[in-house]
């Protein structure tokens, strides 16, 4: 689908409000209340439907993610650096963030449209870009952060993994997948618009 500007900011926007109200009930506290944190998600949408915007999309994304996370913070009285999940690794939630755009990138370069074999690569692109996303923030938050208690061990961390990976896997996968259906049904609504606006040829 080609996408004017004007649409293109009207999905960043709408990728904006939706990361707004889920990360402020995250809140960084590990904590999935009503809406769980649609971030993840968010990204790998962006990079399918923004591909081509990176420059100036994932900046916006990644500034908002932070500034939701600094106002989340300090609204609760805590200084926003001493925060248990605030540490030198945060800065890792650039690459673990890009991971998931390079992901949905990927996808909107090489799909082919709407059939099984799109639905195939859908399914590698989100698996591959998710765990190299999981595994560059909680590798980086488990070996830099001050919060994990010493001594670390490779078992530790491997017990750590484990214990979030279907929750963080699932959330994604249900986002993606919501955002899956609205691709689908725009497609659709497109496709008949476009049908019924061309006029009726003799036969």
């Amino acid at each position: 689908m080609v996408k004017t500007t004007a649409q293109r900011l009207g999905i960043l926007l709408a990728l904006a409000v939706l990361m707004a109200a889920t990360r402020t009930h995250h809140s960084l506290l590990h904590h999935f209340d009503a809406l769980p944190d649609a971030s993840w998600g968010i990204f790998f949408l962006a990079g399918f439907w923004l591909r081509g915007a990176g420059r100036w999309a994932f900046p916006l994304l990644m500034a908002e993610a932070v500034l939701v996370d600094y106002l989340v913070i300090n609204g609760q009285g805590i200084d926003f650096w001493s925060h248990y999940c605030v540490s030198v690794a945060y800065w890792f939630l650039i690459p673990s963030y890009f991971s998931l755009w390079l992901g949905g990138s990927w996808l909107a370069k090489h799909q082919a449209g709407l059939r099984l074999q799109t639905l195939a690569m859908a399914a590698v692109a989100l698996a591959v870009s998710w765990a190299a996303c999981y595994l560059v923030s909680n590798g980086s938050f488990y070996w830099l952060s001050n919060s994990v208690p010493l001594p670390r061990s490779f078992a530790a961390w491997f017990a750590n993994l484990g214990d979030w990976y279907l929750p963080f896997l699932q959330t994604t996968a249900l986002y993606v997948g919501v955002g899956a259906v609205l691709h689908v049904l725009a497609v659709q609504l497109t496709r008949t618009l476009k049908h019924a606006g061309q006029p009726n040829l003799p036969h």
